[in-house]
C-alpha cells in the first residue's frame, strides 16, 4: 500500500489522545466543523462548529471509529444520538489545560480559498492557523504551550485573556 492509499491517521490520532485524556483524569473535546452529514443539535452549533464533550461520564455507547464517532448525550435534558463523520473533527483537546490536537479543516473549506481553523470554545486556545489549500490532508497541527496561571476554576466560563507577560498558547505545525 503506497501513500497515497492508506487510510487517514486522523481516527487513530483521535483515539490516541482520547485516551491519554481520560487516562490522566481529563476531559476529552472534539470541536466539529458541522455540516449536513454532521448528526447534533443545530441550536448549540456557533459560527458553524460545535464543541463536544466525549468523556465518559458526558456519553454513552461511545465508539471512535474509523469513519464516524458515535455516542449518546444529553443536551439540556434531552437525549441525542450524535454522529460525526470523523473527517470533519478539527481538534480534540483536554478541557482543563487546551492541550490537543488540531487537524486542516475538511476539504470543502479549503475549495473556498483563504480558509483559517479557529476552535469554537474560549476554553482553549482561539488563535487562528492558516491553511494552505494545496496542502495534504494528512498533515497534523499540535496545541503546544499553556499558561498554568490562566486556568479556570473548574467551571465551563471562558477564561480572559492572560495578563501582560503571560505565555499563550501557539499552534506548533507537524509535518
Amino acid at each position: 500500500m503506497t501513500a497515497p492509499e492508506s487510510t487517514s491517521t486522523r481516527p487513530y490520532l483521535i483515539r490516541a489522545l482520547y485516551e491519554w485524556c481520560t487516562d490522566n483524569g481529563l476531559t476529552p473535546y472534539v470541536a466539529v466543523r458541522v455540516d449536513d452529514s454532521v448528526q447534533v443539535p443545530r441550536e448549540y452549533v456557533k459560527d458553524g462548529e460545535i464543541v463536544l464533550n466525549i468523556s465518559f461520564d458526558a456519553t454513552s455507547a461511545l465508539q471512535l471509529g474509523n469513519d464516524f464517532i458515535e455516542f449518546k448525550a444529553r443536551f439540556g435534558g434531552k437525549p441525542r444520538e450524535i454522529l460525526v463523520p470523523v473527517g470533519r473533527v478539527i481538534a480534540i483537546y483536554a478541557r482543563e489545560n487546551g492541550q490537543g490536537m488540531a487537524f486542516p479543516p475538511p476539504v470543502d473549506m479549503l475549495a473556498g480559498g483563504d480558509a483559517t481553523v479557529a476552535l469554537a470554545d474560549a476554553s482553549a486556545p482561539s488563535e487562528p492557523m492558516a491553511v494552505d489549500p494545496e496542502s495534504s490532508e494528512d498533515r497534523v497541527v499540535q496545541l503546544v504551550g499553556v499558561d498554568e496561571g490562566n486556568k479556570d476554576a473548574g467551571g465551563d466560563a471562558p477564561r480572559p485573556p492572560p495578563a501582560s507577560g503571560g505565555t499563550r498558547p501557539a499552534l506548533k505545525r507537524v509535518k
